[in-house]
């Protein structure tokens, strides 16, 4: 493999024995001398006006030093922020929605909304304040499902959002695809269910804010993946003061998903508390809050047609989708579902035409923002799903009917009706070698040994296609050589567990010719270096591309550093395994040596790096599923992948994501669900005894393999994204199993998540 395409040696993760001997870089591991303990009073109510809060009894408890309501961070000249969306109404005037607000004012819009911070001397003391805090509230009418927020007669949640819809968008040609349902042969109708869920991150939110009086500035040590954003948003909308004065420092992050990507209402609170009292403040969420007030995923329904001719060809798609994004959407909760997921609708499949309407719901529920996928795992669901019908639907085996209506590798580069252009892919080649790792031809005989014991048996086949990039092209990094014989290379890319510490490092010790022990990796620090973050699968092939155009860079201007220091003309100076040396010579300069010679001890380089557009990874899997019919019991027997990344930097870490993605997938289409009760407006799933997740003994050893023939040509390195394939691919594949395994019973459609309970009630339905 050449250097252009990440000529490097896989290193095994450097990070790791950090964070699982339980290193000290974790928000809630930081002790600064001081600290108080913030603790947040939240609604019982889905939806009320605040009347009067009377804080007076916490203020005078023992180790109380402040109590804070919206209506005195208003005081203070605070505002609720409206999130700056570029999405209109269906009359076309701009997207609408309730504000975010560290504390509510006026109005509480969900159960567990923040209403008063407590902050005092240990954490315990602040506990047992808010309990003495009185609130008055006037309950109003609750929407927690999209059913019931578009029911006729259904209260406003929201003033600006009439009807309760905060947001829609059209894609295709609704004319052209009407025409082409009309001369369809068949056409195969489905109403498909996205679930709500609950990410569930090994590390809760936290936060931790301290004042330095001498500058005035604001440090927040935060957990997130996109710590420049938060910074601005901190500064603009809550503390009011120029983006200079606030520091946002991420340390270790115990799993991001998409829902650390942005400002939380706590992030803002802790940073104004800190100021105010002149003291740092600290705040770690419970789990309990992180079901209640963290942003939550998915929560689409959709009706979704697909015209096809008699031989099963594809004329049309139509889809109609409603998207649930809470009460209080946060900057991507409505471009989820309404850009992003029809950007890949289509897969990976020829679809001459589409109309695709989506809508953004909002709800008395916490927000939901983007999870793993972030609206591709949803997009492909459908597709895959409507897919497998039709081909059940038509008597065409299911292979068969994608090999009729893949994008061939020929036709490349390929625009969807999304106006998304594929750059490179060879799905065809992707199936096949799926289809002969999985051992299609030999699943027959697998039916029939579990038909045998009375077991039911399904196979699944799903192919998928991811974007990548959030069309932040752009990266920017640091190079700092030191005198003592280390390079630092700072991003502003966010490591999250995903292992870019060891990848940033493989990619600069290759270009710079140097044992990656000399090598170190910082991010996570806006005094440092500033840039869009981690989400949308960009860190390596725009971060990573970045890291090593900056390590070229240094290369340059070290050789221009060192024809000074030897006196000889640049051109006749050549690098070489950290030295340069003139040509023909053995006059020679190490590049730590070099460094030394610098009045600061050290050579400091800023590159940024523009990739040529997003990726598009994709791939095709299969899994089988045997269930027991007596008790509805659904077990992953087997599970094959072939994924297509690219060039992948670190194969073994390649494979653990999308290994994780898969199991992500895996918990949707079989366990997890957050429900929230009609009535009351509560929420139902709050915990992890009432919320279930896959573990280890759910999910077998998976047989995921990748193929790199196919390098984008839209970076340097030939890399696409991984961190989301697993999920994007696995909801279908898994629900394709299920109903296949299903159909011999007579059960047409089920949605997910396929629980035992659902799976038997089915049976018994059938």
């Amino acid at each position: 493999m050449t250097e252009r395409f990440g000529g490097v040696q896989p290193l095994r993760r450097v990070e790791d024995l950090r964070l699982i001997t339980g290193g000290d870089r974790f928000v809630d591991n930081l002790r600064l001398d001081g600290a108080l303990h913030l603790v947040f009073l939240r609604s019982p109510h889905p939806h009320a006006e605040i009347l009067a809060i009377d804080a007076d009894a916490a203020r005078s408890a023992p180790g109380v030093v402040a109590v804070l309501t919206g209506a005195d961070l208003a005081a203070q000249g605070v505002e609720p922020y409206a999130v700056p969306v570029p999405l209109k109404r269906p009359d076309g005037a701009p997207m609408s929605a309730p504000p975010r607000q560290p504390l509510a004012t006026g109005r509480v819009r969900f159960v567990g909304e923040a209403v008063a911070a407590v902050i005092a001397e240990t954490e315990a003391a602040a506990l047992d304040a808010a309990e003495l805090i009185a609130v008055e509230y006037r309950e109003l009418p609750a929407l927690v499902d999209i059913a019931g927020a578009l029911s006729p007669g259904a209260p406003e949640i929201w003033p600006g959002a009439p009807g309760n819809i905060a947001a829609e968008m059209r894609h295709g040609d609704e004319a052209a695809t009407a025409a082409a349902f009309d001369r369809a042969a068949h056409v195969t109708r489905r109403r498909l269910v996205n679930n709500r869920l609950v990410p569930a991150a090994m590390e809760p939110r936290a936060a931790l804010a301290e004042f330095d009086a001498a500058s005035g500035r604001v440090t927040l040590h935060a957990c997130t993946q996109n710590p420049t954003a938060v910074r601005q948003f901190l500064a603009q909308h809550v503390l009011k003061c120029p983006p200079e004065q606030v520091r946002v420092v991420v340390r270790d992050i115990g799993g991001g998903f998409g829902m650390k990507s942005h400002l939380y209402p706590e992030d803002g609170a802790v940073a104004f508390a800190a100021r105010m009292l002149r003291r740092p403040v600290r705040w770690r969420a419970g789990r309990g809050e992180e079901f209640l007030a963290g942003s939550q995923g998915r929560d689409q329904i959709s009706e979704a047609e697909l015209a096809l001719d008699a031989e099963g060809r594809i004329l049309a798609l139509r889809v109609r989708t409603l998207a649930n994004i809470g009460a209080a959407p946060a900057p991507a909760s409505a471009a989820v579902p309404l850009v992003l997921g029809p950007k890949v609708l289509t897969s990976v499949y020829r679809v001459p035409v589409f109309d695709v309407r989506c809508q953004a719901v909002l709800t008395n529920t916490v927000t939901v923002g983007p999870y793993r996928g972030a609206g591709r795992p949803e997009a492909v669901y459908l597709m895959e799903r409507l897919i497998d019908a039709a081909a059940r639907e038509m008597a065409i085996d299911p292979a068969e009917m994608r090999r009729r209506n893949l994008v061939p590798a020929e036709a490349m580069p390929y625009t969807n009706p999304a106006g998304e252009t594929y750059d490179c892919g060879d799905f065809a080649g992707m199936l096949e070698r799926c289809l002969a790792r999985a051992d299609w031809d030999g699943f027959a005989a697998r039916r029939a040994e579990a038909a045998r014991r009375g077991r039911l048996y399904g196979r699944g086949l799903g192919l998928y296609i991811e974007w990548t990039g959030a069309n932040q092209f752009t990266e920017k990094v640091a190079v700092l050589v030191e005198a003592e014989g280390r390079v630092v290379v700072r991003s502003a890319t966010q490591a999250m567990g995903q292992g870019l510490e060891t990848v940033y490092t493989q990619l600069a010790a290759a270009a710079l010719q140097l044992p990656p022990e000399r090598i170190g990796i910082v991010q996570g620090d806006t005094d440092l270096v500033q840039g869009f973050g981690s989400m949308a699968s960009r860190s390596l092939f725009t971060g990573g591309s970045a890291v090593q155009a900056g390590a070229h860079r240094t290369i340059e201007e070290c050789r221009r550093l060192a024809a000074e220091v030897l006196e000889a003309a640049e051109a006749d100076i050549a690098y070489e395994a950290g030295r340069f040396r003139i040509v023909g010579t053995d006059r020679s300069i190490g590049l730590f040596e070099l460094a030394a010679t610098r009045p600061e001890k050290r050579i400091e380089v800023a590159e940024a790096s523009t990739v040529q557009g997003g990726t598009w990874p994709n791939g095709a899997h299969v899994c089988e599923v045997e269930i027991d019919p007596e008790t509805g019991v659904a077990r992953i027997a087997r599970y094959t992948t072939v994924d297509d990344v690219g060039r992948p930097i670190n194969e073994a870490i390649v494979l653990g994501q999308v290994q994780g993605g898969i199991v992500q997938g895996i918990g949707q289409a079989l366990m997890e669900h957050c429900i929230y009760d009609q009535a009351s407006g509560q929420l139902l799933t709050g915990s992890f005894m009432d919320y279930a997740m896959p573990r280890a003994d759910d999910v077998p050893a998976l047989d995921c393999s990748l193929d790199t023939s196919l390098p984008t040509s839209r970076n340097p390195l030939g890399a696409k994204g991984c961190g989301e394939s697993g999920t994007v691919g696995a909801l279908a594949t898994v629900m394709n199993a299920i109903h296949d395994a299903l159909a011999e019973r007579g059960v047409a459609h089920l949605d997910m998540p396929a629980t035992p309970a659902r799976i038997w009630r089915a049976l018994q339905d059938s």
